[in-house]
């Protein structure tokens, strides 16, 4: 019961519109009739403020970051675990958008951070890392997560290092079109003209 209500309070957390508030909030209207029409931080950069999609991405590493800490400070063994899937799919599936949010790359982010330093160092050096040799950020935003999970791994948080690797396989899905693309060669690059 108490690793439930830790997955409810995780998905709560996660489930808070980050990108969709603060471009409302900055007037930039609804970022669901932008671009992809998602409500994470790389959408947020279409409208042109790189300070409001600053601070989705670091809002939405924010929460999946606290789900995990308040679960392993307050909560029973295994309980960042269920807080981290929580958090996941609520910024995934929030209620509140009828099930239609981000991609989780930044929350899954977060979600390192809370477990380990290193994992968040990691899986940022190989965000960064691998969109730069490919000059396009969803491969990076793809191939971090699995780096986290080895460094999970290397740190003796093995537990801690499977939840990320599902959370990854879960990445990949909610990039499902972002690989079509890819398969097709149309997947924009960094710094391209769409």
């Amino acid at each position: 019961m108490n690793l439930l209500l830790w997955a409810v309070i995780g998905y709560l957390l996660g489930s808070i519109p980050f990108g969709l508030i603060l471009t409302r909030l900055s007037g930039g209207g609804d970022i669901r009739d932008i671009g992809s029409g998602n409500i994470g931080a790389t959408n947020v950069l279409r409208t042109g403020r790189k300070d409001i999609a600053a601070a989705t991405l670091a809002l939405d590493a924010a929460k999946g970051a606290v789900a995990v800490w308040l679960a392993g400070r307050y909560g029973p063994e295994f309980a960042p675990l269920v807080a981290a899937v929580g958090a996941f799919a609520g910024h995934v599936h929030p209620v509140w958008l009828k099930f239609k949010g981000g991609k989780g790359v930044a929350t899954l982010l977060g979600i390192c951070l809370g477990f380990s330093f290193w994992a968040a160092l990691g899986f940022a050096a190989a965000w960064l890392g691998v969109a730069a040799l490919t000059r396009i950020s969803s491969v990076g935003g793809m191939s971090a997560g699995f780096a986290a999970a080895v460094v999970l791994g290397i740190v003796g948080l093995p537990y801690a290092g499977a939840v990320v690797a599902l959370l990854s396989l879960w990445v990949l899905w909610t990039h499902r079109e972002n690989i079509a693309r890819l398969k097709a060669g149309t997947e924009p690059r960094i710094g391209a003209k769409s």
